[in-house]
């Protein structure tokens, strides 16, 4: 016999068995492989001249095409007899195993994902192999897995798209491994609502009993209201006009948790009408607790099915097939229709077609074990029924009847020509690893098949995973006549045999017949590395020291994680356990040969001669029966493939192939008293642990770790991987991090100077006695606090209770106030009560620092911001100056600083969010290119790029396309000019960061597909800026930007789509020559266009004509159209002029093959006034014009970059202030600044040294708004109007009505934002809401503001509104601030006022606020006078 797996693996040593059994002659036996073009020999001229049992290893090579059929050649040779077989067999290229660890299942907008990628062999070893990971936003290339593993990271944007996102890892044989995360805005939550009900009832149960709790991360019991709801669903709404009645029964009661958090109420079942059909058979649980003092509500469910099972029987354990003679063994349990066991119970089984029948009783389990005599069965199948109870012989459509499930089971005969039979005792249990576990076999021999033998010899083979694991054999002793008995056989259970063993015993009768049983055992998941965590303490205070042992094989290299448990109440992940690694196995179990081996079986051959057959004087005629089955067909299906030459399987020199098969199973692709020990807690992640920890030769190692400040349960996990031992994973441990009492503050987010608020501490104890403790808030200039209890220096808290003190706080200082709340438990006589005051022993003060933002009444956003910035705060009431001098020594020094706030305005566009993308791109290539790059500038840049790159795919379309709020705001066309511009930002960026060739390719392929036949391009989409309208409408202008855009990538000249497109332009220019009206912006776009393309006689011609357009203040030129340059006196320049004289100052330095001398004195003339633009942050007015302004700041930058120079900046006042700012290359880019102590002033700056150094001055300051006339009608109203109560109303709704009145059609996008009066928050869903306005595609919740995009506004009054809540009351309220401004067009705003409901009359009166009603300070930032001088001086 060769036994050898039907299926095999390439690079894996497989393992091939051979048995020659009743030799009466020397023989040879060879086997070889046949793949191919090759032959690969298994065993050569082994010569045998007795019994031989003999296992080998060998190995497939190569890398084949996977699958590919093989042949077994076996051949048997002796002086008298040959025999040759071939037998098909698969081969199949080994595949790794391939899992991914997540640090969390969840992650917030902004935070980074780790992950962890592993690969293992199928025993589970390490392996170094070649990984790839992809997803749509970041890809690591041809990673070495070191180790069998590697941790990888990347951050998330700050709005990525939120939902579903995948790892999904790419192994070298193209398979992919993918593994879930999710991306969501949450709150972890505090506490947990349990509910609990029984997982069924029958329809006879009077009875429902619920139990719901609410249990803190921590472990302790919430106080607070329990509502708790049960239903039981109606099968079909009966009429919607009776609302909820008609969907479902309910009962619903509410009532206050008990000490431990609980409540249990018995609900009767008579309402849910269980016996009664028109329901859906299972009863719902929905209870809601609201905390205590915070008003918090959390929600938990339960479900319980209803079933009309009240008992049931299932086979635990029986017999597959039954062998005439020897006793057929079952086991069965009987549960009741709660899954509850029956314990002495009567039970009675009965075979069919026979006349057994017996009654048995159940044990305590509700098991029962039978055996059956099938000595005089003479009918085959036989069909075995154990039954409880007979179900009632009734039926009503209008009622649900109870059964009784009884068991069946069908046995087939092995048929024996000798009736020599073996049976392995079957085993229902988990085999538990470690532990030795006998095997027990019975049998029954006939004695003439054995003849004079006085032993038999058995074989048995284990198979798992697919290939042979174990052999060995039994020697049975025989005594004279039939041997009829059992013996067993020893197994030491342990990972190699896991998940499943398939154990195979089997005996060669002196006549050749072969008798043979087979058995599947299910084996524990477990592993040779065995991994444990345990940590010093089960408990521990936040932010103390502790120590975590980690124990495996020695020299494992494990990886451990720890999760706040809230974590996993938020989000359950399949965590990585041994059952999920072992679902990775290809091969879990032999259950049939692959299909294509079935296919090509031959069965018997042709070697058995099929005559009839005498035995003690009865003859057998040779007939294939369906209901028997014979040893070769039983083991076929059991996963062994046997071959026979004579009649009874089996004869001397006899080969038998076995053949091992899977079921695929595929995964788709962790103090002494005199001392106060005081806690500061300000420490909160949700991934605690995230290392990397080697075990040395000891095979332990002890973890420093600080806890951090959470009060919480932490999970930690571990996974271990070695050399030698391979794969381990640890239990889970855990760690509660608690102290006896605590602090919880309770405060606003932000106030106006002036209002008033109640600061609340509680502290909480969960000691058993009571404690004194002792509430302090920090002493601060910065704000007044009055207690609103009176001479209260101490207070007692007992077992699990409460107490809350509260200041009324009245803030002084402006910007970010500090709290500082300590909790102290004191020694003292004093009795709490009748009780003495304990003093804890650990974690006797808590100490919570909070902070608080205080603002200026009807500030814009930024106000408090700026003056941060700055140190110095105006007082209300006064114009407010804050001015400041800055000096940079590079161009692009300012934008270095603030690459990320360019812009004091939200992102929330597919076109605004380009300016945190485009500049970086500009930024690395400039600093590349005059080598001043740094690591922290790249690492800073290339973070901003991968933010950017992820948010900008939320406004792709399917198409390829990209529109300014993307598709999901219905948005149903693509934008051509957004499209381009992000088409050349991605192309770009790919010399920097991951970027998907498919959105590359898409984009452009979209764009090619809007070119028409003139090689112009169609216009598709709304633009929002109408500024640039004129030219973008115009398709002109519009092939001139996509063509920049084009050539920017780069695309050659060549390119077709490149090479039409000039042609369209080289067309229109003709066209447009001596034309005086034509667009300022479509001619600077030209210019440009055709330096990119190196047609310099056009671009020369170009810039003529722009010569003649320009308008110069001095020396200094820019360009812009007429309707603009009229009202240029107003503050600086607008957006689409820088735009413009930025393109000018590009087509300058673009000229092919270098910039003339000609070229950069021009440019330096038009940076001067580009300059004088730039914003304090670096930036410019607005987003078009800040991403080409930089890209031309840049280039000039790069063209005039020296590195010689020093200067020496000095400023000096009329006074005593003085100031001097040193710029040198090793400095170049720093920004130095210092705030101009004396202002109104005057100051003067002196420039001495060589070099280039830019000088600005920055000024801000408030203003009253006056009633100038505004660009906009801006009405806010609150609602209700009238007062019915003196209190101000907890929910108010906000309404504005909003109209354009300035000298254009239309205004650009325009932001509406909303400032929410202290102590407010808005209600989500009202503000969602709004997005169903056709006029409103977009809102932003943004702290304290509200940001509603309108996509223009014009003289027609847009109206809409929302609601707010109040959050946590605010005394003596100010009013908020609404402001209305046009993206593009920042200086065109309006700023109106409001006030809560009845807090109107209380504010204005305060000594605080001497504004008048309706009107507050507009916070305003401006670029006063920015100066740029290049000096060289001797």
């Amino acid at each position: 016999m060769v036994l050898v797996s039907s299926l095999l693996h390439t690079e894996v040593p497989e393992k091939v068995c051979i048995q020659l059994s009743h030799l009466n002659e020397t023989v040879t036996l060879s086997a070889v492989l046949e793949y191919g073009k090759e032959n690969r020999s298994l065993l050569e001229d082994l010569v045998a001249d007795k019994d031989t049992f003999h296992c080998s290893l060998f190995t497939v090579r190569g890398s084949w095409q996977d699958p590919t059929m093989a042949f077994l050649s076996v051949r048997v040779r002796g002086p008298t007899q040959e025999f040759k077989k071939r037998k098909t067999v698969l081969v199949k290229n080994a595949q790794s195993l391939v899992f991914v660890q997540t640090d969390k299942p969840i992650y917030k907008p902004g935070q980074t994902v780790r992950f962890r990628v592993v690969s293992v062999d199928e025993d589970f070893h390490p392996l170094n192999e070649m990984d790839t990971k992809r997803n749509r936003i970041a890809q690591w290339r041809d990673v070495q897995l070191q180790g069998g593993f590697g941790q990888f990271s990347f951050p998330l944007s700050s709005e990525p798209s939120q939902g579903q996102y995948k790892v999904v890892v790419q192994k070298e044989s193209g398979n992919k491994k993918e593994h879930p995360f999710s991306v969501e805005e949450f709150v972890l939550p505090k506490f947990e609502v349990l509910v609990k009900m029984p997982k069924k009832i029958t329809i006879l149960d009077e009875e429902l009993a619920v139990s719901v709790c609410g249990i803190y991360t921590y472990g302790k019991p919430v106080p607070g209201t329990v509502t708790l709801r049960v239903c039981r669903r109606f099968s079909q709404v009966q009429n919607h006009c009776y609302g909820k009645e008609s969907e479902a029964v309910c009962e619903e009661f509410s009532q206050q948790a008990d000490s431990q958090g609980c409540i249990s109420p018995v609900i009767k079942t008579k309402l849910f009408q269980l016996k009664r059909q028109g329901f859906l058979m299972n009863i719902e649980a929905e209870a809601t607790i609201r905390e205590e003092g915070t008003g918090l509500e959390l929600v938990g469910i339960a479900n319980c099915e209803v079933t009309n099972t009240l008992s049931k029987i299932t086979f635990e354990k029986v017999d597959s097939h039954f062998r005439r003679g020897l006793p057929f063994f079952g086991q069965v349990r009987l549960v009741d229709g709660k899954d509850a066991p029956i314990p002495n119970a009567p039970v009675q089984v009965s075979v069919d077609m026979t006349h057994y029948l017996s009654n048995h009783s159940t044990d305590e389990q509700g098991l029962m074990q039978f055996s059956i005599d099938t000595s005089n069965f003479t009918t085959a199948p036989i069909s075995v029924t154990v039954k409880y109870k007979d179900s009632p012989n009734c039926y009503n459509y209008q009622w649900v009847m109870g059964t009784h499930e009884r068991a069946t089971h069908t046995a087939k005969h092995i048929y024996s020509p000798s009736q020599s039979y073996i049976r392995l005792e079957p085993i229902a249990d988990t085999l538990a690893c470690g532990h030795q576990q006998d095997i027990r076999i019975h049998y029954i021999l006939n004695g003439q098949a054995l003849g004079e033998l006085k032993e038999l010899l058995f074989y048995y083979v284990i198979t798992a995973k697919g290939g042979i694991v174990r052999m060995g054999t039994h020697t049975l002793p025989l005594e004279s006549g039939e041997g009829k008995g059992s013996f067993s056989i020893s197994l030491l259970v342990g990972p190699d045999i896991a998940p499943v063993m398939r154990f195979l015993i089997y005996s060669i009768l002196p006549e050749g017949e072969l008798v043979a049983d087979s058995e599947k055992f299910n084996i524990e998941n477990c592993f040779s590395n065995k991994v444990e965590l345990q940590f010093s303490l089960a408990e521990a205070l936040p932010g103390s020291e502790a120590r975590l042992r980690v124990t495996a094989s020695p020299q494992s290299l494990c990886a451990l994680r720890g999760l706040d448990q809230s974590v996993l109440l938020l989000k359950t992940e399949a965590e990585l356990s041994p059952s999920s690694v072992y679902d990775l196995l290809p091969v879990k179990d032999l259950e049939r040969w692959p299909q294509s081996v079935e296919n090509s079986d031959e069965g018997r051959g042709d070697c058995v001669e099929l005559s009839p057959v005498v035995i003690n004087g009865v003859t057998y005629m040779p007939l294939e029966s369906p209901d028997e089955e014979d040893v070769y067909s039983f083991l076929k299906v059991t996963g062994w493939s046997v071959t026979t030459c004579s009649m009874a399987l089996g004869s001397a020199g006899m080969v038998a192939m076995g053949g091992i098969s899977p079921r695929y199973t595929m995964l788709d692709s962790g103090v002494e008293f005199s001392t106060v020990i005081e806690t500061v807690r300000k420490h909160f992640p949700e991934t605690w642990i995230w290392e990397l920890v080697p075990v040395g030769a000891s095979g332990k190692e002890e973890v420093a770790v600080t806890i951090p400040d959470t009060i919480t349960e932490w999970k930690v996990g571990a996974f271990c991987l070695s050399a030698t031992t391979g794969l381990g994973l640890a239990p889970t441990a855990s760690l509660r991090t608690f102290q006896p009492f605590f602090l919880e503050l309770t405060l606003p987010y932000s106030v106006v100077r002036g209002e008033g608020f109640s600061l609340k501490a509680t502290v909480f104890s969960y000691l058993p006695g009571c404690i004194r403790v002792s509430v302090q808030l920090g002493a601060s200039p910065d704000f007044l606090a009055v207690p609103t209890e009176k001479d209260a220096g101490s207070h007692c808290i007992c077992g699990n209770g409460r107490h809350t003190v509260s200041w009324v706080v009245t803030p002084s200082s402006l910007g970010e106030v500090t709290f500082s709340v300590s909790a102290e438990s004191m020694q003292s006589p004093e009795l709490c009560g009748n009780k003495v005051a304990e003093v804890p022993k650990t974690g006797r003060k808590d100490t919570v620092i909070r902070t608080l933002l205080v603002e200026l009444m009807g500030t814009g956003r930024n106000g408090w911001v700026l003056g941060e910035a700055y140190g110095n705060w105006c007082k209300l009431g006064e114009t407010c100056v804050l001015s400041a001098v800055r000096s940079p020594g590079d161009i692009l020094g300012s934008a270095l600083q603030n690459l990320q706030n360019l812009l004091q305005m939200p992102y929330g566009c597919g076109e605004q969010n380009m300016v945190l993308f485009a500049p970086n791109i500009y930024v690395l290539n400039y600093l590349n290119e005059t080598q001043q790059l740094t690591p922290s500038i790249r690492a800073q840049a290339i973070g901003y790029l991968s933010s950017g790159y992820q948010r900008q795919l939320n406004y792709k379309h399917q198409d390829g396309s990209y529109s300014t709020f993307g598709e999901r705001y219905g948005n149903s066309q693509g934008n051509t000019w957004l499209t381009a511009f992000v088409l050349k930002a991605l192309a770009q960026a790919r010399a920097h960061i991951f970027v998907d060739e498919k959105h590359i390719s898409s984009a452009l392929l979209w764009l090619s597909q809007k070119q028409k036949d003139n090689g112009c391009f169609q216009s598709s989409g709304y633009l929002l800026n109408n500024a640039i309208k004129g030219g973008v409408e115009d398709e002109v202008t519009l092939s001139a930007y996509i063509t920049t855009a084009l050539l920017e990538m780069p695309l050659p000249t060549t390119h077709p789509v490149v090479r039409n497109a000039l042609f369209c332009l080289e067309t229109a220019w003709k066209a447009m020559t001596g034309t005086p009206d034509s667009h300022v912006y479509t001619k600077a776009l030209l210019a440009y266009t055709f330096a990119l393309a190196g047609n310099e006689v056009q671009r020369k011609e170009v810039l003529q004509a722009l010569d003649r357009d320009a308008v110069r203040q001095g020396d200094n030129p820019h360009w812009a159209d007429s309707v603009y340059w009229q009202r240029s006196g107003q503050g600086r320049a607008p957006s689409a002029e820088v735009e413009m004289t930025a393109y000018v100052l590009l087509a300058r330095l673009t000229a092919q093959p270098a910039p003339s001398q000609e070229d950069l004195s021009e440019a330096a003339l038009i940076i001067r006034w580009i300059a004088k633009q730039q914003n304090a942050h670096g930036g410019f007015s607005s987003t078009q014009d800040t991403v080409v302004a930089l890209h031309a700041l840049a280039r000039y930058g790069a063209a005039t970059f020296t590195r010689e120079g020093k200067a020496a900046v000095t400023v000096r006042s009329t006074g005593t202030f003085s100031k001097e700012f040193h710029v040198e290359d090793d400095n170049r880019l720093l920004v130095q600044q210092v705030a101009l102590a004396e202002v109104p002033g005057e100051y003067r700056a002196t420039v001495t040294g060589s070099g280039c150094v830019y000088l600005q001055t920055c000024l801000r300051y408030n203003v009253l708004p006056g009633k100038a006339e505004a660009p906009f009608s801006l009405r806010v109203q609150t609602l209700p109007k009238s007062c019915e109560v003196v209190s101000v109303p907890r929910v108010f709704q906000i309404l504005i009505n909003v109209s354009y009145t300035g000298h254009r059609l239309a205004s650009n996008m325009v932001i509406v934002d909303v400032k929410m009066v202290s102590g407010f928050i808005p209600v989500k869903s009202s503000v969602r809401k709004l997005q169903d306005h056709p006029q409103i595609p977009r809102t932003e919740l943004s702290t304290n503001h509200i940001l509603i995009y309108l996509e223009k506004v014009t003289n027609e009054t847009l109206s809409f509104s929302f609601s707010v809540e109040q959050d946590i009351p605010v005394q003596n309220l100010q009013p908020a601030s609404v402001r209305v401004y046009d993206y593009y067009e920042t200086d065109e705003f309006t700023v109106e006022e409001y006030s809560a409901p009845c807090s109107l009359g209380k504010s204005s009166n305060s000594p605080l606020n001497p504004t008048a009603p309706g009107l507050g300070l507009q916070s305003r930032a401006r670029v006063g006078v920015q100066r740029q001088g290049c000096l060289r001086l001797p």
